[in-house]
């Protein structure tokens, strides 16, 4: 295990970085290349990832609630609730099916994720202009096969560099959801996804795992947490008024740093 200063850093770049369309797991992979920073058993990664899960259920446990209170009684809870299973189950599949190839293999990768970063900022600046207008502005009212094609096209971000948030609001878009429903219905998909993969991680990981820097590990979880409940509760203002620009060329500079960084040979 790195430092304390590596292990706060880390901890605020996936807070800050996982619910915005620009690659928690490319930053993370990169940090951690140029930082020389090992976590045996990527202990640390995977228990950061559940501080950003905590977050996006703490700001909307208020939502969660009535709509889990109400699905006895109110059919748009119930097709709320089946939207979002729909558009998580092709990743849970294809997650378990490819999870070993994407851990050893993809995640290893930091040229792919540079490269993957410009890709997909350069496809979020073309969408954020181009996208059709908006036939859907209600986040918890898609139609089931507008939920279940986002959740195909979330699969993509099993690809470092590619991001499950930018997938998601990428293809909403093109879907015909607004910019702001996109974001959040980004964020209600997340929280199936991040959970499940959390806990994959954790049962496939469970030999390995270690504990031994558990100071490093909790300061990460935390700034994880705080930091990713302070960009939920900022971005769905953000994204209704300015778009996706901003974090199309924020991808674009920091895949084009680190590529050629990493063909300087760092």
């Amino acid at each position: 295990m790195s430092n304390f200063v590596d292990a706060s850093l880390l901890g605020l770049v996936e807070g800050l970085t996982e619910f915005i369309p620009v690659s928690s797991t490319g930053h993370l992979i990169l940090a951690g290349h140029f930082l020389g920073f090992q976590s045996p058993g990527r202990t640390f990664e995977v228990v950061i990832q559940f501080g950003a899960v905590l977050a996006i259920l703490t700001v909307y446990f208020g939502k969660l609630w009535q709509v889990a209170s109400t699905m006895g009684n109110d059919p748009a809870s119930r097709r709320f609730v089946v939207s979002v299973l729909l558009a998580f189950l092709p990743a849970m599949v294809i997650g378990v099916l490819a999870h070993d190839f994407i851990k050893a293999v993809l995640f290893e990768t930091p040229m792919l994720v540079a490269v993957m970063l410009i890709l997909g900022g350069i496809v979020l600046l073309f969408i954020d202009r181009f996208a059709p207008a908006a036939e859907y502005d209600d986040a918890m009212a898609l139609p089931f096969r507008k939920a279940l094609a986002i959740g195909f096209i979330q699969c993509l971000a099993m690809v470092p560099g590619v991001s499950r948030s930018g997938a998601t609001i990428v293809g909403a878009r093109m879907l015909g959801v607004g910019r702001r429903a996109s974001a959040e219905f980004s964020f209600f998909l997340s929280m199936p996804t991040m959970a499940a993969a959390f806990a994959y991680d954790l049962f496939k990981s469970r030999h390995v795992l270690d504990f031994s820097a558990l100071s490093d590990i909790a300061v990460g979880f935390v700034l994880a947490f705080v930091s990713g409940v302070l960009v939920v509760r900022w971005l769905l203002d953000f994204v209704s008024r300015h778009g996706f620009v901003l974090f199309g060329w924020w991808r674009i500079v920091v895949g084009g740093l680190a590529l050629g960084l990493l063909l300087l040979g760092f």
